[in-house]
């Protein structure tokens, strides 16, 4: 061998050592990939037009429940102190605070866990129908960190769907009804700011209550290439488990439906607070992200991607 191959030799075998051995991603690239995530989720149309709708919901009810009164009726009578929706609604013409906990409590059942199933099912599986789902791997960010930057894109989502709600409750509320101390369900008064904070506390409250609809929408996405079809299933398990959650002879399942707990959050409405329900369902919520998020990895790391 002459001495001018000798550095193509060595530059081969670094070339070699490197494509072995890549570089791991340092914790700020990871970041990036997360915003990423988040812009092209948030930037797609579908995505804003779902958050429109859910914007729009509180309008409408505001507007109903004024034009209800108005005419000199009252707008759902209530069960009082359940902690139901029909009770948060009762409420609105005297405080327009309640507009935000009466457009959870309509949203959560329904539009809220229908939104993040769209989204969480065409995570994966639309990349991988649309094929950026390989190029988007090309980049040293591996499976797990790329599933894991999808997954938290989930999350957050879930937290502005609810923020998104809550915020055009209230102002649709201060728009349209008086604001000002608030009457808990127990009865006890306290002042407006610590109610604003309450209904910060019950919006995150929502948002962690759809982890375990949207891991198991993640979940899904990675079993097909179809986003349609990830998207439907996983709003059809949503409606299965609302049926199935209100069959009386079904009763030994329904502490482990993941819906099953979601209208706990109005504990946090009363004083001194209701810890029993809110921490079952954040231990069930738990449960669903560590066993389907688990399913996902599995999942998504032995997936092929080139077919």
């Amino acid at each position: 061998m002459s001495r001018v191959d000798e550095p193509r030799v060595a530059g081969t075998g670094a070339r070699a050592e490197r494509a072995a051995n890549p570089p791991r991603p340092s914790p700020l690239w990871a970041l990036a990939l997360f915003r990423s995530e988040l812009t092209t989720t948030l930037r797609r149309w579908r995505t804003l037009a779902l958050l429109g709708v859910l914007a729009l919901i509180p309008i409408l009810i505001g507007v109903a429940v004024k034009i209800e009164t108005s005419d000199g009726g009252s707008f759902g009578g209530g069960r009082g102190g359940d902690g139901q929706g029909p009770a948060f609604f009762a409420q609105i013409t005297n405080n327009g605070i309640f507009l935000v906990f009466a457009s959870l409590a309509a949203t959560l059942p329904v539009f809220l866990p229908m939104v993040i199933a769209v989204i969480a099912g065409d995570t994966i599986a639309g990349e991988a129908g649309s094929g950026t789902l390989r190029y988007l791997l090309v980049a040293p960010a591996g499976r797990t960190r790329l599933l894991l930057a999808k997954f938290t894109t989930t999350m957050a989502f879930c937290l502005i769907a609810t923020l998104v709600v809550a915020f055009s409750g209230l102002v649709t509320g201060a728009l349209l009804f008086p604001l000002g101390d608030v009457t808990l369900i127990s009865g006890i008064t306290v002042s407006f700011d610590e109610a604003l904070l309450r209904a910060l506390g019950v919006a995150a409250l929502v948002a962690l209550s759809l982890v375990g609809i949207a891991t198991v929408g993640l979940f899904i996405s990675t079993l097909t290439s179809s986003g349609i079809a990830a998207m439907a299933t996983t709003v059809g398990l949503v409606i299965t488990a609302q049926i199935l959650d209100t069959i009386p002879q079904l009763h030994a399942i329904h502490p482990y439906l993941f819906p099953h707990y979601w209208l706990s959050f109005a504990d946090l409405l009363r004083e001194p607070v209701y810890w029993d329900e809110l921490v079952k369902n954040l231990g069930l919520q738990g449960l669903y992200v560590a066993v389907f998020g688990s399913a996902a990895w599995a999942r998504f790391t032995a997936k092929d991607i080139t077919a």
